[in-house]
């Protein structure tokens, strides 16, 4: 190749190529000029050096590092925050209508796929470098990538802000009646739960939401993590209280003998299938999604490593399995089939006041947790749209849409399940399954080495298409069957 003019031999001998850890550089190859020619092994070396830290530089560019600071200790404590949810009161229903054995197979298998799930996430970020969901998925997919997580993870924030509120709609009337000295069948227009449900997300909700940055409220996962850990104590704790069928057994007293009942009623089932056992899968993995958080935790963990983040993922995982299942068991052991997809609702605070505490206290929880979900939501629409710069008309404009939105499909939704099933079979379903293996296979598709490694991920991405295709079909079927009013069976 002959030289550019203006090109001096000296000019040539001090060329640097940008450094990297696995390119060394060879002395040899900038002096091997012969009659006005660059040797064409230095131009290909060259070429393929300059490629290879392009390459580098392209991997390296979506976040910077900066080291974190928060224990591996801690880390597994905000984590754990970020799979606990709402999703626990509905796991004594999805038992009931699937029966104990097969509910605890279910249990495990979406424990270790979630376990999976974060393996092969963690495995994406190290590659890419990047610490946020959407930065990955617009760096190996573009901006397609980055439109679907933004959609899989708002719509899993906008389904939790949901059975939160929908948490409201339920338990606060109880709540106020007892409060007021009145009977459960008590009922007038204050007690409502779709108007108490609004009052309280345009009293209280809505001035959080419209604060610039919530600040102290990103510490209410801790005390949500607390109330809900005090509910698994009461559940427990009722179940050597309440005695089986309670008012149920007594109303099927007069046509059963009172042993047949209580045969039919308070006998443990193992295996079951009906028309709600469809709603089981999607029910827990609503409950296991953490997905969008593992990143940022990720990021803060001290001394991070892939081996380190992934051990936090396994504590955290077994941590809230043992809470989950001991939570459907004894809240299953304690209503039978009579159980609803909001387990705190069946039990009465009449007279008792430790259920009305641990009302109190979920109330109180979600309500708090309720902004710090739309905060993120908010973010991220306006992140979508281009629109940082904070502005204020638009700011209360957005903010009053979504959640006169959001109350409009608390008050039309008839049971938590909906929200459990829906949610789960798409939102929860994208996060867990699809988005992972297919960001792992994207990444990998030229690596040989890991043909092992791409196989089960491929499985693991036709898992997540098979439970889209059979839950979503049974999950309208059954809305269709119901007329989407059905709580129990």
């Amino acid at each position: 190749m002959p030289f550019k003019a203006g090109l001096e031999l000296t000019e040539l001998q001090n060329m640097t190529v940008p450094e990297d850890d696995n390119i060394s550089n060879d002395s040899n190859d900038f002096t091997e000029v012969e009659n006005g020619q660059i040797n064409s092994k230095f131009i290909s070396d060259r070429e393929s050096r300059r490629s290879l830290t392009n390459s580098h530089l392209e991997k390296k560019k979506c976040d910077e590092y900066i080291p974190g600071t928060t224990s591996l200790g801690m880390s597994v404590f905000n984590l754990s925050n970020a799979i606990m949810g709402s999703g626990i009161l509905g796991l004594a229903f999805a038992l009931a209508n699937t029966g104990i054995l097969l509910f605890l197979l279910l249990l495990v298998s979406v424990t270790l796929l979630s376990i999976y799930s974060i393996y092969l996430l963690l495995v994406c970020s190290k590659e890419t470098g990047c610490m946020v969901y959407e930065k990955l998925g617009e760096q190996v997919f573009g901006t397609p990538g980055k439109m679907i997580v933004f959609g899989s993870t708002s719509l899993q924030n906008v389904g939790a802000m949901l059975s939160y509120l929908f948490i409201v709609k339920n338990e606060l009337p109880s709540a106020i009646k007892f409060l007021m000295g009145k009977e459960e069948t008590f009922s007038a227009w204050y007690v409502d739960g779709r108007i108490l449900v609004v009052t309280v997300t345009f009293g209280i909700i809505l001035p959080l939401c419209l604060l610039k940055n919530l600040g102290y409220l990103g510490y209410t996962s801790g005390f949500s993590l607390s109330c809900m850990v005090f509910f698994l104590v009461v559940v427990i704790y009722k179940k050597f209280q309440i005695p089986c069928g309670g008012s149920e057994l007594n109303a099927t007293s007069s046509s059963l003998s009172n042993s047949s009942a209580y045969e039919h009623m308070c006998k443990p089932k193992y295996v079951i299938f009906n028309s709600k056992t469809v709603y089981a899968l999607p029910t827990i993995a609503f409950a296991f999604v953490c997905h969008p958080s593992v990143l940022p935790i990720y990021s803060e963990l001290k001394d991070r490593s892939q081996k380190k983040m992934q051990l936090v993922a396994n504590i955290s995982f077994f941590a809230m399995f043992m809470m989950y299942f001991m939570t459907a068991i004894f809240g299953y052991l304690t209503f039978y089939d009579t159980v609803q997809s909001d387990l705190l609702h069946k039990y009465q605070s009449k007279d008792d006041i430790l259920i009305l505490t641990v009302r109190l206290a979920v109330i109180v929880a979600v309500i708090l947790t309720v902004p710090v979900l739309f905060f993120t939501v908010r973010s991220s629409l306006f992140e979508m749209a281009r629109k940082t710069k904070f502005d204020l008309c638009r700011h209360v404009l957005v903010t009053v849409v979504l959640l006169v939105i959001i109350n409009l499909l608390v008050i039309f939704i008839p049971s938590m399940k909906d929200i459990f099933g829906v949610v789960g079979v798409t939102s929860a379903n994208m996060l867990i399954f699809i988005l992972p293996s297919s960001l792992y296979l994207k990444i990998k598709q030229q690596d040989g080495s890991k043909l092992t490694q791409r196989i089960w991920a491929s499985l693991f991405l036709a898992l997540g298409v098979l439970f889209s295709l059979v839950s979503i079909p049974l999950v309208i079927y059954d809305w269709v069957q119901s007329g989407g009013s059905a709580e129990g069976h």
